[in-house]
């Protein structure tokens, strides 16, 4: 009988699930920071003195630094190594934070969010590309990214509850103070269950024309659309800002096509399966952050609710993105095509967006705004979950973190462009309604109060037909471009995929 030899199986990492643990807590942590602080910022202003002028700044310098270092830290982790990287980044916005909550000044309350946006740029790719390298098996993978999609989906609505709490019943400097417990019990857990596998760095030099190029644009870009919002579309440094962009971005694609050693390598982009995310999943983070805006602005202002109240408002939003995270998309996601989640997923998104267009100053919670949260929660986390694992679909280990960084970026632009876009779409209509309704205004008292309650409301109903239409895009670009099977089972081979890029939508396997 002739012997048969067989490789012998590659055990997976014991500590893999402990891990997600800290992993998780550290992913809460970066996107709570993207909305937790814009409750307290009122409260911040005035005791620090800050400017109406200045204001913006708070929000804007962390955008800046994350959204402008994204890849510049994926490419770190890649080489450093992405538990370094980790535990690095955590230590470093501690630090951030606790100088922003101490902070007694403008100046050193910019300083802080810049190096909380720098640090977080370094922590939230190395967190995703562990997840990348660790989790092997399709269905313990599609748990994982299930665990990671939810909180990446819902984790800006629970900053905004915890934002709420911590301003009205502590004071606004606990907004930051809280990050120190997260950072502190992740770095130490991280440090003590994380073993990375090994081979998987990238030791190539460091691309520092792409560094400079692709730091650059980025910063121009997410600029240009924050100042679009104040100072509007046709503003000269506006202009300037997308034309700049556009021109240093251009650059980086060039030089990223001629060096030995991209910082970001080409092949990372044109697979379809990736770039269909990373484009559909920018697209429908313009329509949810957008919405956030609207909604806290609507229950706030026309509604009367406190900021506890508002952020406790979002709670069905944030059970429907854990529910279609955890239990539809990680339950599907071994026995369908990802693009039969994700599709699906956005377009259930665009119905419980569709039911806001309705929305009234008189309009009932409990009637229109909880099924429109609930819908919009359950497709978001039905199409954030794949999305989040073909994010590095077939990459080659050693890109993991550069691919990670590009879903980060996909979603940090997408949110500069969507509370920019769709705000200034929203302030149009409420102009042009208040001029429709001029008489009316003019005459004063309640009749007044409540077409000036009714011309926001038109703005925001307005913004969302907008917020429908790029969702129903992100559906068509995920139907489209999303062609890869369902894991461990064989699909098209996407063109242009790299050296060992795998089409059936495996993370290829290194031995411990």
């Amino acid at each position: 009988m002739p012997k048969t030899t067989t490789t012998p199986p590659v055990l997976a990492d014991p500590s893999r699930w402990k891990a997600l643990v800290f992993i998780a807590l550290a992913q809460l942590m970066v996107v709570l920071d993207a909305t937790i602080v814009n409750i307290a910022l009122p409260s911040a202003q005035s005791d620090l003195g800050i400017s109406d002028a200045n204001r913006q700044w708070v929000i804007t310098a962390y955008a800046l630094a994350f959204g402008g270092l994204l890849l510049f830290g994926g490419r770190i982790a890649d080489k450093w190594g992405r538990k370094n990287a980790f535990v690095v980044g955590l230590i470093g916005f501690a630090v951030a934070s606790a100088l922003g909550g101490a902070a007694t000044g403008e100046a050193t309350m910019l300083g802080a969010r810049a190096l909380q946006g720098a640090f977080g740029a370094l922590l939230a790719p190395a967190a995703l590309s562990l997840l990348a390298v660790m989790f092997t098996d399709a269905k313990e993978r599609a748990k994982a990214f299930g665990i990671y999609g939810a909180i990446a989906g819902g984790g800006g609505a629970v900053g905004l509850i915890l934002g709420g709490v911590l301003t009205e019943y502590l004071n606004w400097r606990w907004t930051f103070f809280v990050n120190i417990p997260f950072a502190i019990v992740a770095a130490v857990g991280a440090w003590m269950v994380i073993r990375e596998p090994a081979g998987s760095r990238n030791r190539a030099p460091l691309d520092i024309p792409g560094v400079i190029l692709s730091t650059l644009g980025l910063v121009a870009l997410v600029y240009g659309f924050t100042r679009a919002e104040s100072a509007g579309w046709s503003d000269g440094l506006t202009v300037g800002m997308f034309v700049a962009s556009a021109v240093l971005l251009g650059a980086f694609v060039l030089v990223e096509s001629k060096v030995r050693s991209p910082l970001l390598p080409l092949r990372v982009l044109l697979e379809r399966n990736r770039g269909g995310v990373y484009l559909s999943l920018g697209l429908a983070v313009i329509s949810m952050f957008g919405l956030f805006l609207f909604l806290t602005y609507y229950l706030q202002v026309v509604k009367g609710y406190s900021p506890v109240m508002t952020g406790f408002a979002f709670l069905p939003m944030i059970a429907g993105m854990i529910t279609g995270s955890t239990q539809i998309g990680a339950r599907l996601m071994t026995r369908v095509a990802p693009r039969l989640l994700m599709g699906p997923g956005f377009l259930l998104a665009a119905a419980g967006m569709l039911l806001l267009t309705q929305l009234e100053v008189g309009s009932s919670y409990p009637a229109l705004i909880l099924p429109a949260q609930l819908l919009l929660g359950l497709g978001m986390g039905t199409a954030f979950m794949p999305a989040m694992s073909l994010s590095t679909h077939g990459v080659n280990p050693a890109d993991a973190g550069v691919a990670s960084a590009m879903v980060n970026t996909s979603q940090q632009v997408g949110g500069a462009i969507g509370t920019a876009l769709l705000n200034t779409i929203a302030a149009s209509a409420t102009t042009a309604y208040l001029a429709d309704h001029a008489a009316e205004a003019a005459a004063g008292g309640p009749g007044a109060r409540l077409i000036q309650a009714q011309a926001m409301v038109e703005g925001y109903a307005s913004a969302i037909w907008w917020a429908v239409g790029i969702l129903a895009a992100s559906a068509a670009i995920a139907f489209t471009l999303i062609n890869t099977g369902r894991p461990g089972a064989g699909g098209p081979v996407a063109s242009g995929s790299g050296a060992g890029e795998d089409a059936a939508f495996k993370v290829p396997v290194i031995a411990h």
